[in-house]
């Protein structure tokens, strides 16, 4: 089992590496954390670790060829100003693939990173 300070690691299988790490450092706040190019690299932001499987990655060759495909799971990014984000996002030519939604706990969207793997952006209820 982890110990408190380590990171929580989430694996996505990307189709281009490079184009990742950039979109993920550029525009959601993450930084470069390792990057044995071109199979692999790994960002973090807080105390999430995302691993970027290329398809040279063992990561990725390791899944089935059934589930090729994105999944309906993403990653959850808290923000503190839901509107200021997606403004920002879309002056820098990203499209979302929600409208805002808002519920009992907060507003949030999703957009997709260069592979289709899903991120939610989410700005919680003021208490």
């Amino acid at each position: 089992m982890t110990t408190p300070d380590e990171l929580a690691s989430v694996r996505y299988i990307v189709d281009d590496v490079a184009a990742a790490v950039h979109f993920y450092t550029t525009h959601l706040g993450f930084t470069l954390h390792t990057h044995p190019a071109p199979a692999f690299a790994d960002v973090v932001r807080g105390p999430l670790r995302l691993l970027l499987s290329g398809p040279a990655s063992s990561g990725a060759r390791a899944t089935p060829d059934d589930a090729t495909s994105p999944g309906r799971n993403r990653i959850h990014l808290l923000v503190d100003d839901l509107d200021t984000e997606i403004g920002q996002l879309r002056a820098a030519g990203l499209s979302f693939r929600s409208d805002v939604i808002t519920g009992p706990g907060g507003r949030q969207i999703l957009l997709s990173d260069p592979a289709g793997n899903l991120i939610e952006l989410f700005e919680p209820a003021p208490r």
